[in-house]
C-alpha cells in the first residue's frame, strides 16, 4: 500500500515532467575504456532533509549494455551537482558513474522509482516509476589515452584467483605497498561538515568543531599547479599528501569511511554523526575529488567500511535498511575506480573479552550484497585481529566462500608475518579458492612502523614484515604508525616521517616486477636451511637472507648452469655480482658472499637459469 505522501510525489513529478520528453540525460566524462562516464539526469527537486528520502525512498540505476557485457550500476542524488565546490544540500542533479572496460557502442537504460526503502529493495518493479524511467540511449567508447601509473591506463584491478590482483586492461600483477596510517585519513578540516565526535575533551584544547582534524599541513607544499581543489584553494593538504606518497612509489592507502563510536571519531558519510538514513553531498563530492587524484596517481583505495567497536552500530550488526544503504550509497559514488579494496571491517570478528559483535553469517551476508551491489565485483577482504590463535578460530569459517577475497592480516608479532602469510595461502588453496594474503598492520599497537628518527634502519619489518611476505607469495603490506611516537596512527600528519621506509618498501616492489616472474614462483623454503626462498623450480630462484649468514641451495632437483647475482633490500638499485657469478645445479650449492661481506645486513640473492 502507497502512503499519503508517496502518491502525492509520484503525482507531482509526473504533472511536471512526465510527458517532457525534452528534458534529456547528459552523458558527460571522457567516453575512454577505464575512465568515469556520467549519466546526468536533471531529475526532480529534493534536499538532504527532503520527504521522502532521496537516499533509502528513491532508487536510480541505470544497465549499460555492450554485446554480452551487462552492467547494471546503482546511481544516487547529486544535489545541485556540482556540490564539492557550491556547498550544495539540495538540488534536481541525479547521477550514475559507469567505467566501461571495451571501446564501442554503449547502450544505457535508466530505472528511476520511488517508494518506501526502495533503495535496498531487490524488486525491479517496487514502487511507482519516476520521470525519465525506461529512458534509454547510448554513447561510443574509445580506448585509454592514459598511460605510466594512471589506473585509467592499466585497467581494473580483479581477482582472478590468483595470490596477486591483475589489471584487467593490461595484464599486469599488483603488488602492493602504502599506508595504513592514518587510518582516520578522510577527517580533513577541509571536508565539508566533517568534526570530532567523541567526547575525548583532551583531543584539542579548542573548541572550533574542527579541532583536532587533520589539515596535512606538512604536505601543501606538494601540492602542484593544475592539481585539484575545492572552494577558493581547500584540499591542498590532502591532495599534496597523495602526491607526496605517490612520488615515493607507494600505491595504496587504507582508510575508515566510517569510525562513529570507533577510536577517531571522526569519519562518517552522513549529514550528521547520529544519522544514519542521509548523506552529506558536498562532503560525499570531495571526498570524490581525492579519490579520483588517487586514481590518477596510482595509489589504490582500501575502503575500511567499520571498525571492532562499531560493527554493531548498523542495524545492530545485521544486513538491513541501514547496512544496505550505507553500502548502496558508498558503491553508488566509489566503484567505478579501478582500483578498490574493500574491508569487512577493523579488527572484525570474536575476540576474547567481547560477547558482541557482528557474526560470521552476518558478515558473509554483507560481502554477499557488497558482492551484489558493486558492478566491479571489486577485491572484498577482512582486516584481522593482531593474534594468531584467533585468526585461525574464525578465519576457516570463510574459506571458499564466493564474495570473501583473502584476510588484511593485523600481525601483532612482526615476526610472524611470513609464516602467518603462507598459512593462509596453503589453508585457502587446500579449501577450494586462494586468498590474495597481504600484512595490512603491525603490532605493537603502541610501536608499529617508528618514525624515521627513531628507527632509521627498520631492519627488523623490513626483513621480518615487508620480505617476510612477499617470499611466502602474499600481494603487500601497508604500514600502521603505532600511537606512542610522533605521527601516529590516528595524528599522523606527515607522510615524510617514514620517508626511508617508503623506500625500502619500493625497493622491494621493484626487485619483483623487474627481475621474478612472481606470478609463477612459489615459496619454497624448504630449499636453504634459512632465510626465504621463493622459486619456480629449474629456472629461477629468489633467496632472501635476513643477515643470518649465506646458506647453501638445493638445487638437486635442477640441471644446468644458473647466473647468481645479488640485490640489496636496504638501498635498491641494480643487481650486483658477488663472489661467485655462476654455479652448476644438481646438488647443494652454495651462492658465495654478496658484494658487501658483512653478513649481519639481509640481501636477495636471485640464482637464474642460463
Amino acid at each position: 500500500m502507497k502512503t499519503i505522501s508517496q502518491l502525492l510525489l509520484v503525482f507531482f513529478l509526473i504533472l511536471i515532467y512526465g510527458c517532457d520528453q525534452t528534458v534529456k540525460v547528459k552523458v558527460t566524462g571522457e567516453l575512454k575504456t577505464w575512465h568515469k562516464v556520467t549519466l546526468e539526469l536533471p531529475a526532480h527537486y529534493a534536499d538532504e532533509k527532503s520527504i521522502p528520502n532521496p537516499f533509502l525512498d528513491c532508487r536510480l540505476e541505470a544497465t549499460f549494455t555492450m554485446d554480452d557485457r551487462t552492467y547494471t550500476v546503482p546511481g544516487y542524488f547529486a544535489a545541485d551537482g556540482l556540490a564539492s565546490e557550491t556547498g550544495a544540500t539540495s538540488g534536481q542533479v541525479w547521477k550514475v558513474h559507469f567505467s566501461p572496460d571495451q571501446p564501442g557502442i554503449w547502450d544505457y537504460r535508466i530505472s528511476f522509482r520511488c517508494g518506501k526503502n526502495i533503495a535496498v529493495s531487490d524488486d525491479p518493479d517496487a514502487g511507482n516509476p519516476l520521470p525519465l524511467d525506461g529512458r534509454s540511449g547510448s554513447f561510443e567508447v574509445e580506448s585509454t589515452n592514459k598511460n605510466g601509473r594512471d589506473f585509467r591506463a592499466k585497467g581494473r584491478l580483479i581477482n582472478t584467483g590468483e595470490r596477486y590482483l591483475r589489471h584487467a586492461g593490461t595484464g599486469e600483477y599488483f603488488i602492493k605497498g602504502g599506508a595504513d596510517s592514518p587510518e582516520n585519513f578522510l577527517a580533513y578540516s577541509d571536508f565539508d561538515g566533517t568534526y570530532y565526535g567523541g567526547n575525548n575533551q583532551q583531543r584539542s584544547g579548542e573548541d572550533a568543531p574542527n579541532a583536532g582534524l587533520h589539515a596535512y599541513e606538512p604536505h601543501v607544499a606538494d601540492w602542484e599547479d593544475g592539481d585539484p581543489e575545492w572552494q577558493d584553494g581547500k584540499g591542498k593538504g590532502i591532495i599534496g599528501a597523495i602526491n607526496y606518497l605517490a612520488s615515493k612509489g607507494m600505491n595504496s592507502v587504507y582508510f575508515l569511511t566510517m569510525n562513529v563510536l570507533g577510536d577517531g571519531e571522526d569519519v562518517w558519510p552522513y549529514t550528521d554523526r547520529n544519522e544514519r538514513y542521509r548523506f552529506d553531498c558536498s562532503r560525499l563530492d570531495q571526498w570524490e575529488v581525492v579519490f579520483s587524484h588517487m586514481e590518477q596517481l596510482g595509489i589504490m583505495m582500501h575502503v575500511v567500511l567499520q571498525e571492532t567497536e562499531n560493527e554493531n552500530v548498523l542495524d545492530g550488526g545485521y544486513l538491513d535498511v541501514q547496512r544496505k544503504l550505507y553500502l548502496r550509497e558508498l558503491v553508488a559514488r566509489f566503484s567505478h575506480h579501478n582500483a578498490i579494496t574493500w574491508n569487512l571491517g577493523e579488527e572484525h570478528g570474536p575476540v576474547g573479552w567481547m560477547e558482541y559483535f557482528q557474526s560470521v553469517d552476518d558478515t558473509k551476508r554483507m560481502a554477499d550484497y557488497l558482492r551484489k551491489t558493486d558492478p566491479y565485483d571489486h577485491f572484498i577482504v577482512m582486516h584481522t585481529h593482531p593474534n594468531p590463535k584467533n585468526r585461525a578460530a574464525y578465519l576457516p569459517n570463510y574459506f571458499s566462500h564466493e564474495s570473501f577475497d583473502g584476510p588484511s592480516i593485523q600481525a601483532g608479532n612482526p615476526y610472524d608475518s611470513h609464516q602467518s602469510t603462507l598459512k593462509w595461502i596453503e589453508d585457502s588453496r587446500e579449501a577450494g579458492k586462494l586468498w590474495v594474503v597481504c600484512i595490512d598492520e603491525i603490532g605493537q599497537h603502541w610501536k608499529g612502523a617508528m618514525p624515521d628518527e627513531a628507527d632509521p634502519a627498520h631492519d627488523t619489518i623490513r626483513q621480518q614484515v615487508l620480505w617476510g611476505n612477499l617470499m611466502a607469495g602474499g600481494a603487500g603490506v601497508e604500514w600502521y604508525f603505532g600511537y606512542r611516537y610522533p605521527h601516529g596512527d590516528l595524528s599522523c600528519e606527515d607522510w615524510r616521517s617514514r620517508d626511508i621506509l617508503w623506500d625500502q618498501t619500493r625497493y622491494a616492489i621493484e626487485f619483483f616486477q623487474n627481475y621474478l616472474p612472481f606470478s609463477e614462483m612459489e615459496n619454497m623454503d624448504v630449499l636453504i636451511s634459512y632465510g626465504y626462498c621463493l622459486a619456480k623450480p629449474g629456472e629461477v630462484y629468489a633467496i632472501y637472507f635476513t643477515g643470518e649468514g649465506v646458506s647453501t641451495v638445493d638445487l638437486r632437483g635442477a640441471s644446468g648452469q644458473f647466473d647468481v647475482k645479488w640485490y640489496d633490500p636496504g638501498k635498491g638499485g641494480q643487481l650486483m655480482d658477488g663472489t661467485v657469478t655462476r654455479i652448476n645445479a644438481g646438488g647443494l650449492v652454495s651462492p658465495g658472499l654478496p658484494p658487501d661481506s658483512d653478513l649481519n645486513t639481509d640481501w636477495v640473492c636471485l640464482i637464474r637459469k642460463k
